[in-house]
């Protein structure tokens, strides 16, 4: 009935069922019967063997699953996705891919599949993979207390996993009111639904309800479980105190147990046709989600109709079918690795090594391509240098773009002192990492500033110097209000201001002009600008102001991927960016000691802004100019930045 849930909602309702919840819960229950039921045998733990066993029967059909994503989304997804689907590879192979869809705070309720990652739902299967390491060890713990001071086992657990269930359940809630994207797949903020599994197990011995009760318990936790996604606001609240609901309801299926009646919910659970699907529900929760994204990918939909659903579900569970008979079973009735733990060992090895050769292949195939492509660069991909007056070019007209389609999402500046990002206030605190430096830059304002510090990273490898770099997306310098600011901007820019006073750095790089993300507007000057960077000067820093960058119509490298042999389609209008004078010329004469550059001529040519010049792809989206790009640029941006600075000169 769960795997029913989730399918059904992810395919035909765009939502979340609650369904996942009654997974974790029911995994716990079972868990919990096996280890209390071995040690009131007075049978050994054997974590060892428990672990190689379980995780032998869990990986192949997700190797399985994992395998065939790869190929799928070489034949079907577009390779700017590429490099995204084998992070998340690797992350569901190690069950972690919840942590990292965390990290990157990606939003599950998304209405549009199409977007997802074939990978998504690996999420709960890492939490329960991270579970059945965490438990059994409580079990162990447990039982090594009990014997020494003599305590009752059952009663010890109850003990610890009403705690464990008392406060994961106050953390959840609480993570989930301040961030509820990032709390959907956090650990600490499920534990409680494993905790609650338990405390059923360990409580159903001692529960003696009448029969009417029962029959009353297991219709209620039916149609609670069915109705829990449709009647409660998932995307707003799960996995918080709400997420009781569902997992509740489970619970009241299970303390119904078997009736006897005709009028039981179990007699409807017992039926063939669910038990048959409940044998194969591991492979079917596999391959839904998968089966879901490539069909909406390839078909070029955001969500599934009745007939695109239907077929659907038809091909998950024959796929789900075949996995269990021809996979799963296979496997679980092996005996060879059950006789000693190093062949357990090998068989899991040589099972994940089956996910983990194409995975790393795959990279491999990219990193080369990208290192042929990048060998012949100077000559094949000059990017700004083909605007040079005094280019003479030798390009194989063959040669593949820079950066390739699958690695342009990595565009971003490269700091050897790296960064510390935060994805969901979309702020980037970076250095170079340079000690004892001649001179400091600070690069301040949005996420269009940040792209500025290749080529000044650059020329700070080249003469000594330390850039520091504080910087959020939509998120110019300004004290407002102003359009198109993110969340917390205001404030993100007074506590820079005070940051960069603090530091007095010999240098302030921002940009100045804004252009507009709408079409129907062009490029503007802040009035909110001229204020802070007044009150740099005035602290006697420096400033030196980039005219804005242009904006495409849409994504640079999805689009080039569906115009191969047409770049023009992929660039924008040089009137629909830039004024004919730059706006910053209105505020020049209140900063003299802020200098303003000009390099709208490296992006927009008489009436265009191309998406590709001199072979090199411009943007790495639809607004960010690429590292490659900026790169080919630097030449021309030193010599206009050594004149406004005199540092080259000195």
């Amino acid at each position: 009935m769960a795997v029913l849930m989730v399918m059904s909602y992810h395919i035909w309702l765009g939502r979340v069922s609650g369904g996942v919840d009654v997974f974790l819960l029911i995994s716990a229950f079972l868990m919990t019967l096996q280890f209390v039921g071995r040690y009131e045998q007075g049978r050994p733990m054997a974590l060892l063997k428990h672990w190689l066993h379980l995780f032998r029967r869990l990986v192949p059909a997700a190797v399985t699953v994992i395998v065939a994503v790869i190929a799928a989304s070489i034949l079907f997804l577009p390779r700017t996705r590429w490099l995204e689907v084998i992070s998340q590879g690797w992350a569901s192979l190690s069950y972690v891919e919840n942590w990292l869809l965390q990290s990157q705070a990606t939003d599950y309720y998304a209405s549009d599949h199409s977007q997802a990652s074939p990978f998504q739902h690996f999420w709960s299967l890492s939490i329960q993979g991270q579970i059945f390491i965490l438990w059994p060890l409580i079990f162990a713990g447990a039982a090594l207390v009990a014997r020494r001071f003599r305590l009752r086992y059952r009663v010890l657990l109850c003990y610890i996993f009403a705690l464990i269930f008392l406060g994961s359940l106050i953390y959840s809630v609480l993570f989930t009111k301040a961030e509820q994207t990032e709390a959907y797949f956090d650990t600490g903020a499920r534990l409680w639904e494993f905790a609650l599994g338990t405390l059923v197990a360990l409580a159903l011995p001692s529960l003696r309800l009448p029969r009417s009760w029962r029959l009353a318990l297991g219709w209620l936790g039916i149609v609670a479980m069915l109705s829990c996604g449709l009647l409660l606001n998932v995307q707003a609240s799960f996995p918080g105190f709400v997420a009781l609901w569902p997992t509740l309801a489970a619970a009241c299926v299970i303390v119904a147990g078997q009736t006897g009646s005709k009028l039981g919910v179990d007699r409807f659970l017992s039926s063939g046709p669910l038990v048959r699907l409940g044998d194969m529900s591991y492979a079917l929760y596999l391959w839904h989600w998968p089966v879901l994204v490539i069909s909406l990918t390839a078909t070029d939909k955001d969500r599934a109709g009745p007939i695109t659903g239907s077929i659907i579900v038809a091909v998950s569970m024959v796929l789900a079918y075949l996995t269990t008979r021809f996979v799963e079973k296979p496997w679980r009735g092996w005996k060879w690795p059950e006789l000693k733990r190093r062949r357990a060992l090998i068989a899991i090895a040589a099972a994940a090594a089956i996910a983990a050769v194409p995975l790393a292949a795959w990279q491999l195939q990219i990193n080369y391509a990208l290192a042929a492509a990048s060998s012949q660069a100077w000559v094949n991909n000059p990017g700004a240098r083909s605007l040079d007056p005094a280019y003479v070019g030798g390009a194989d007209k063959s040669a593949p773009l820079l950066p390739t389609l699958a690695t342009a999402a990595d565009e971003w500046p490269r700091y050897a002192g790296g960064c510390t990002s935060d994805e969901k206030a979309l702020t980037n605190i970076c250095t170079n990492g340079k000690q004892n430096a001649a001179k400091t830059v600070v690069i301040i304002g949005n996420s269009h500033a940040h792209v500025w510090a290749t080529p000044i990273l650059t020329l700070a490898d080249k003469y000594g110097w330390k850039v520091e770099a504080i910087t959020k997306g939509y998120c110019p310098v300004t004290v407002g209000p102003a359009p198109g600011l993110s969340e917390g901007c205001l404030d993100f820019n007074k506590d820079t201001l005070k940051k960069v006073l603090a530091m007095k750095p010999d240098l302030v790089v921002t940009t100045s002009t804004r252009t507009d993300p709408d079409p129907t507007s062009t490029e503007f000057m802040d009035p909110g600008w001229v204020p802070p960077i007044k009150s740099i000067n005035d602290a006697g820093i420096p400033v030196v102001a980039l005219r804005d960058t242009p904006r495409m119509h849409e994504a640079v490298p999805a689009c080039l991927e569906k115009n191969p042999n047409n770049y023009a389609a992929c660039g924008s209008k040089t009137a629909e960016n830039y004024q004919p004078a730059s706006p910053d010329a209105s505020v020049a004469a209140q900063l003299p000691a802020t200098k303003f550059l000009d390099f709208s001529q490296y992006f927009c040519q008489d009436e265009v802004c191309p998406a590709v010049i001199g072979n090199v792809m411009v943007y790495k989206d639809d607004n960010h100019v690429t590292r490659t790009y900026m790169e080919s640029l630097t030449p021309y941006f030193e010599a206009q930045f050594s004149a406004a600075t005199g540092w080259a000169a000195e």
